[in-house]
């Protein structure tokens, strides 16, 4: 049960970031090179935060931190998140901000596996996914200090 806990903690952690690319990237982007080196493509992503809107800057703050060390296609999702923001009904609109603080706050190894986590749920069969629903349903069901219980041993607050 802590195993299965751990993936969909990493697994709702991480679902903010699996949204679908969004094509946002300036129109000058296009004119450049395809093949550069991925040092300097990391380098040269864009948009900087710098470079967005005073609404993308508000909706995305949890991310300002990391903001210049994304990739751009990781830019991209999140500007898309963005864009799709305001349309969004409140409760949702405060869900996505917690999750991007949640996401925030992961360790980029922790990142590395929740993307990774998700990948593996995704391709697994519909039977599999229906029973670690259920399991998350019962996880959810949990009072707080029986979730404690259930975190591995480093990860618990002591």
């Amino acid at each position: 049960m802590r195993r299965v806990w751990l993936m969909l903690a990493l697994l709702f952690a991480g679902t903010v970031a699996a949204e679908p690319p969004v094509d946002v990237a300036p129109k000058v982007a296009a004119k450049k090179p395809a093949a550069k080196p991925a040092a300097k493509a990391k380098a040269t992503a864009r948009p900087a935060w710098a470079e967005l809107t005073a609404e993308q800057q508000k909706t995305l703050a949890p991310l300002k931190a990391d903001w210049e060390s994304l990739e751009t296609e990781r830019r991209r999702k999140w500007l898309g998140i963005a864009k799709r923001y305001p349309t969004m009904k409140a409760e949702e609109q405060e869900r996505v901000q917690r999750r991007m603080q949640r996401w925030a706050a992961l360790s980029p190894e922790q990142r590395r596996q929740a993307r990774e986590t998700y990948k593996q749920i995704v391709k697994a069969p519909p039977e599999q996914r229906d029973k670690l629903r259920q399991q998350w349903a019962e996880y959810q069901t949990l009072s707080p200090r029986e979730r404690e219980e259930q975190l591995p041993e480093p990860r618990r607050k002591k």
